[in-house]
């Protein structure tokens, strides 16, 4: 029997229900971009998106579904290549405040976790960046091939993409881009060929992408426009092989993605190289 997986309603994390029986839930996020807006006088951001305030949000979470485990699948921090001086305590306080609610924290390295190790309290798991199986689910950052054993799992979890879906703009939000969730019914297999594969086939019936964790991460307004530069390897290898579903944090079910460039009588243009949020 497959453990159950489902979004907490309003939030961006995701919780897995352990099926062995024995210990709580885990809470599976990604893009917590620690250091995004901030400066060498503010280094953990404005306060909707600091370290504390993240942290808090993420304890708060798993005292309510009772989770002993969190799972962050990439882009813990924001800067790219290394851990500025100032961003360092803010990372390794980050950890603290969860490690000091008793909870196990793993990380599944993405693309923005360059030099972070060294800065991670001890605790902390680190795997390698390929991905882990977790109770019958794969879990990567979807910047890179997961591993084979991610790709046998018949679940897959993933963060990188930072989906959104652009609704009609208000005075309370005039740019109408909200975060979401997005489930992939898997529905097309890769053409059989004769030459060596250097990877497992794809076994998922299903992938989930994580939206941002944290507010002020840029989100990719997928009813609108093609995945950016640099995130259109997890959409063209892995979402088009199914039926993207987008759902609001409420869980507002917002129907089939369908791109500009899908959409009869529009041209594909090219994606634009814009830096990864």
């Amino acid at each position: 029997m497959e453990s159950p997986l489902r979004p907490v309603p309003d939030e961006p994390v995701l919780r897995l229900e352990s099926r062995r029986g024995t210990g709580g839930p885990t809470l599976i996020v990604a893009d917590v971009h620690l250091g995004l807006g901030g400066n060498r006088d503010r280094p953990a951001g404005p306060p909707e998106a600091s370290g504390p305030r993240l942290a808090e949000r993420l304890v708060s979470v798993a005292r309510a579904t009772g989770s002993s485990t969190i799972v962050i699948a990439g882009d813990v921090k924001h800067p790219i290549v290394g851990t500025p001086a100032p961003l360092r305590p803010v990372v390794f306080d980050f950890f603290g405040a969860l490690l000091a609610e008793g909870l196990t924290v793993e990380l599944v390295p993405g693309n923005h976790d360059v030099g972070l190790v060294r800065w991670l309290p001890a605790e902390v798991l680190v795997h390698s960046p390929r991905g882990i199986v977790r109770d019958g689910v794969g879990i990567f950052h979807g910047h890179r091939w997961p591993s084979n054993a991610v790709l046998r799992s018949s679940r897959l979890v993933t963060g990188h993409l930072h989906p959104g879906f652009r609704l009609a703009p208000t005075a309370d939000d005039p740019t109408g881009k909200r975060r979401c969730w997005v489930r992939v019914a898997i529905d097309r297999r890769p053409k059989p060929t004769r030459r060596p594969a250097r990877h497992a086939p794809l076994a998922a019936r299903e992938i989930v992408v994580l939206p941002a964790f944290n507010p002020i991460a840029g989100t990719e307004a997928l009813n609108r426009e093609k995945p950016a530069r640099g995130r259109s390897f997890l959409w063209h290898r892995f979402l088009a092989r199914g039926t993207p579903r987008a759902y609001l944090l409420d869980g507002t079910d917002l129907g089939p993605l369908a791109t500009a460039s899908d959409r009869p009588g529009t041209s594909a243009a090219p994606s634009r190289s814009r830096r990864d949020r």
